[in-house]
């Protein structure tokens, strides 16, 4: 058995992080970066966090509890990758849907798995734009000091969403006017959502989405790190606070 890493919760929460080759202009579609800075965050907040920048096997995905996605179009699935997911969603397994990962071919097949998602080559998208969080349910931990907040990114609209079970709004924001958006400005959209379903056959399993991180700056806003580690927590099953507060020990003390 290899040794232990140092500095690492050999007991916390298994998290897979799923990102993509960059794409767009600087600063944007960071998913490598996103890659290399969360899974240093993650394990300085007592997760255990492995990742690539392709779909996940079966056996990467063995002994995890959560998937988070930030690679874009990550709806376009082979038959593998379907299976793979579905397994893991069926054994409990927690998604964390990051941006553009919800955009696909199929949309109503992807909004089974995290609630919404849109369809790819559509114009559904405000580009550069406000985005002002409205919350709509204030006593979820999940978006605690979101409320207020304006984001300098790109919001989402012309979405397929699930029905029975349905999604949780936890935060809408107003539709910017840019030109993509078109008439669809100051339409009232979903933008950070919860999803609580079971597959046929598998158990409960949970959906964190927040549709923003157009902007890698976005990810640097304090209130956006917290509401992603409560909600990978959240999603893991696992205390909603537990990446948050995680204190790590105190290092040993070298003999002289």
């Amino acid at each position: 058995m290899p040794p232990p890493i140092p500095g690492q919760n050999v007991n916390g929460l298994h998290v897979y992080l799923r990102a993509g080759l960059k794409t767009h202009g600087p600063g944007q579609h960071d998913y490598p970066q996103f890659l290399a800075d969360w899974s240093k965050l993650l394990t300085e907040h007592g997760a255990v966090v492995n990742g690539s920048l392709h779909a996940p096997l079966a056996q990467e995905l063995d002994g995890v509890s959560v998937l988070v996605i930030f690679k874009g179009d990550a709806g376009y699935l082979s038959d593998a990758d379907r299976t793979v997911l579905e397994a893991f969603i069926r054994r409990g397994g927690g998604i964390v849907s990051i941006h553009d990962a919800l955009c696909g071919p199929d949309p109503a097949y992807f909004a089974t798995l995290v609630g919404g998602a849109k369809k790819h080559g559509e114009v559904n998208f405000t580009l550069d734009a406000n985005v002002p969080y409205t919350v709509v349910d204030p006593s979820s931990p999940l978006v605690k000091g979101i409320a207020g907040l304006t984001l300098r990114d790109e919001a989402f609209f012309r979405m397929t969403w699930a029905s029975n079970p349905g999604i949780h709004v936890l935060a809408t924001t107003v539709i910017d006017a840019t030109p993509s958006a078109g008439t669809h400005k100051g339409e009232v959209v979903p933008q950070i959502w919860t999803y609580e379903h079971t597959l046929p056959g598998g158990q409960p399993a949970r959906a964190f989405v927040w549709m923003q991180g157009h902007s890698y700056v976005s990810f640097s806003r304090p209130e956006i790190q917290n509401m992603l580690l409560r909600a990978i927590a959240w999603a893991g099953q696992h205390s909603v606070d537990e990446l948050v507060d995680y204190k790590p020990p105190l290092p040993a003390q070298r003999r002289q």
